[in-house]
C-alpha cells in the first residue's frame, strides 16, 4: 500500500501517493502545468524547457523534476509565473524559424499547441532568422534544425534494437545542436522512425514520405484546450444597438491578400459592417489616399521594400489605432523565409537561374520607378508602434469581426479556441 501525502497547489489541498511526479499529479486534479519536453515514461525527467517551472516551497524550480512530498507548497498558476511561461514560449519561437503554414507539423505540434494555451499573439523578443542546416543525409529522415528546440527527447529517447543512440547533442553553449548517427538511423524500422518524429514536440524530425498533413477540424490541436477554462467566461455581449459608425482603413503590405479575404469571409455580419462601418483608404474601396482620419487601421503583411515602410508610416500617422493582422505583418511569415539567405542570393535564384523560354529574360529588374527591396522582411512593429495583434494565417473572419467590435465599441466577446490559429 503506497504511502499518502498532503500538499497544496494554489492554495488548493491535494493528496498523492508519496514520490509521485508533480506535473501528472497536477494534471490528475485538472490543474495545467505546461510542459514541451516532459514525457512519462522518461526518467529521470529532463527538464531541459523549464516551462513547467512553478514556485516549489519558495523557489522556482520545473515542476517535471519534482516529487511531491508531505507538505510541499506550490505555486504554479501566478500572473507570474504566467508571463515567464509565455516568455519562454516567444523566446523559442523567436530564435528558430518556426514558419507554421510552412511546416509539415502545422496543427500536430507541441511548441506551437503551447503558444496557444499560453495566448501568444506576438513575441516580445526579436526574430533572429538563424540560418541553419537542413540535414537530408539521413535514409529515412530530414533532420530541420530550424525547428528544434533541443528538448532532449529524441537524444535520450531514441535507440536502436542494440541500444545505441540515434540522436546526440554537439557543440556547446548557443551552439549546441542535436546530430543524428546516419549509420544507426539506417537500422531504424519504419515504425521506430516515425516513433521519433512523433517524439519531437516540433517539425524537426520528419519522416522521408510520411505527410503529416491533416484537414482543418481533424488535426491533433485544433479544437480542444487542455486547460478547462481556457477562453470559456461566459459574457454577456453588449448590444450592437446605436453604436456610433467608425472610420476604418486597410492595407496589404509583403502578404497574399488572404486575410483581407478572411475580412470578408464573415458571412452575414457583413450587414452589421454596412451599418457600423464606413472604409477609407482600403483595397475594398480603391480609395488611395486618406481623406479622413481613421478611427482604426488595420494592415495585413511586413515590409519587404520602401514602399510598404512608406505605407505603414502614413497608417500610423492617419489612424487612432493600428492593428497587425495575420502572421506575416505581426512577424514577417512566409515572405520572411528569406531573412536567413542573403538579400544577393534571393534575387539571382528568382531572376537569373530561373527557367524561361524567354532568351535574354533573366535579368535582375531594375527601375527608378520599382519599390527598393529592404534587406530582409520586417514585422511591422519594427518599423512603427502597433497597439494590438491579432495573429493567424490567416486568422479566422469571424474572429476579426469580434476584435473589431471590442476595439471600436468595447464589445465583450468570447474567444473560441478553433479560431486562435497561427495558420
Amino acid at each position: 500500500m503506497e504511502n499518502k501525502i498532503n500538499f497544496t497547489i494554489d492554495g488548493n489541498p491535494i493528496q498523492a501517493n508519496e514520490g509521485d511526479n508533480l506535473v501528472t499529479v497536477a494534471k490528475e486534479n485538472g490543474i495545467f502545468i505546461p510542459s514541451l519536453c516532459y514525457f512519462e515514461h522518461i526518467q529521470p525527467p529532463l527538464g531541459t524547457c523549464r516551462v513547467c517551472t512553478c514556485k516549489i516551497n519558495g523557489k522556482y524550480q520545473p515542476a517535471c523534476t519534482e516529487r511531491v512530498s508531505e507538505g510541499l507548497v506550490v505555486e504554479a498558476n501566478t500572473d507570474e509565473l504566467k508571463d515567464l511561461r509565455r516568455a519562454l514560449v516567444e523566446m523559442m519561437f523567436a530564435e528558430g524559424n518556426h514558419i507554421c503554414p510552412a511546416c509539415e507539423k502545422s496543427g500536430n505540434c507541441d511548441l506551437q499547441h503551447m503558444g496557444y494555451e499560453l495566448g501568444i499573439a506576438s513575441v516580445r523578443f526579436p526574430h533572429l532568422f538563424k540560418d541553419r542546416i537542413i540535414d537530408y543525409k539521413p535514409s529515412r529522415m530530414v533532420l530541420e534544425h530550424n525547428r528544434c528546440i533541443k528538448c532532449l527527447r529524441c537524444v535520450v529517447d531514441v535507440k536502436t534494437k542494440e541500444g545505441k543512440k540515434v540522436f546526440t547533442y554537439q557543440d556547446r553553449g548557443n551552439k549546441t545542436y542535436v546530430g543524428i548517427d546516419y549509420e544507426q538511423e539506417a537500422t531504424l524500422t519504419e515504425d521506430e522512425a516515425m516513433r521519433a518524429m512523433n517524439l519531437c514536440p516540433t517539425g524537426a524530425i520528419i519522416v522521408r514520405g510520411k505527410n503529416l498533413s491533416m484537414p482543418f477540424g481533424q488535426r491533433k490541436y485544433d479544437e480542444n484546450s487542455v486547460q478547462k477554462n481556457f477562453n470559456e467566461k461566459k459574457r454577456k455581449p453588449k448590444t450592437s444597438l446605436n453604436m456610433e459608425k467608425k472610420i476604418v482603413a486597410t492595407c496589404s503590405l509583403a502578404g497574399c491578400f488572404g486575410c483581407h479575404m478572411s475580412m470578408l469571409d464573415i458571412d452575414t455580419d457583413l450587414l452589421d459592417i454596412i451599418e457600423l462601418i464606413s472604409f477609407d483608404k482600403s483595397p475594398i474601396t480603391d480609395i488611395k489616399k486618406f481623406s479622413h482620419r481613421c478611427h482604426i487601421g488595420i494592415v495585413e503583411g511586413g515590409c519587404c521594400n520602401d514602399e510598404n515602410v512608406e505605407t505603414l508610416r502614413a497608417f500610423r500617422e492617419n489612424c487612432d489605432i493600428l492593428v497587425a493582422l495575420g502572421e506575416c505583418a505581426i512577424w514577417g511569415g512566409v515572405p520572411s523565409m528569406r531573412n536567413s539567405i542573403p538579400l544577393g542570393e534571393c534575387l539571382e535564384e528568382a531572376y537569373l537561374n530561373s527557367t524561361t523560354n524567354e532568351p535574354g529574360s533573366t535579368i535582375i529588374p531594375y527601375h527608378e520607378d520599382l519599390p527598393k527591396i529592404l534587406n530582409r522582411i520586417y514585422a511591422c512593429n519594427e518599423i512603427v508602434k502597433i497597439d494590438y495583434f491579432i495573429p493567424g494565417c490567416p486568422p479566422d473572419g469571424n474572429h476579426i469581426w469580434k476584435a473589431i467590435k471590442n476595439l471600436l465599441w468595447n464589445e465583450e466577446y468570447n474567444i473560441l479556441y478553433s479560431e486562435f490559429k497561427y495558420d
